[in-house]
């Protein structure tokens, strides 16, 4: 073993917020060099934890990026206004895979919402940035969600790591 390489505490987190992001019909880019590119445009929403709660402001987005297998890059940029009315820029990457045995219940518009998300892998991590005072405490973190389709949005569970 590498002698420089040391003991470090274990990766635990603590629940920051629920979000559910309401999204407009998709607008597909197309085949690109990339892959196919589609933005899921944020129509509202809201989000609620013990430290932060309030609404998703419309305007944001996914862009998100299928890959050549099917699986999705995420590219998520949201405003978030607080219930005392600041506002928190949350943006995050991540990926969402669905394993081949759920493709087709997941391409079903009525289906999907009922599959168990426990069975398909949807991570992301955010960060946040703000000019508040009030939760300035956020510029300085770093998170992980867990995300799950419900109907006509998109929800995730979002954990700090501490």
């Amino acid at each position: 073993m590498d002698p420089r390489i040391k003991p470090v505490a274990d990766i635990k987190t603590v629940p920051l917020f629920d979000i559910v992001v309401d999204l407009n019909p998709r607008v597909s880019f197309g085949e690109t060099p990339v892959g196919r590119r589609v933005l899921f445009g944020a129509a509202g929403g809201s989000f609620v934890g013990e430290r932060v709660r309030g609404e998703v402001l419309a305007g944001g987005g996914d862009w998100a990026l299928f890959r050549p297998h099917g699986e999705m890059a995420l590219d998520v940029r949201l405003t978030l206004r607080t219930d005392d009315n600041e506002l928190i820029y949350m943006t995050y990457g991540g990926r969402w895979i669905t394993p081949p045995e759920l493709k087709t219940d997941m391409a079903d518009p009525t289906k999907r919402y009922t599959v168990d998300p426990s069975r398909y892998y949807f991570r992301t991590q955010p960060l946040f940035e703000t000019g508040s005072s009030s939760y300035a405490w956020m510029n300085d973190i770093v998170c992980v969600g867990t995300g799950y389709l419900v109907e006509g949005a998109v929800a995730y569970k979002i954990f700090q790591v501490v």
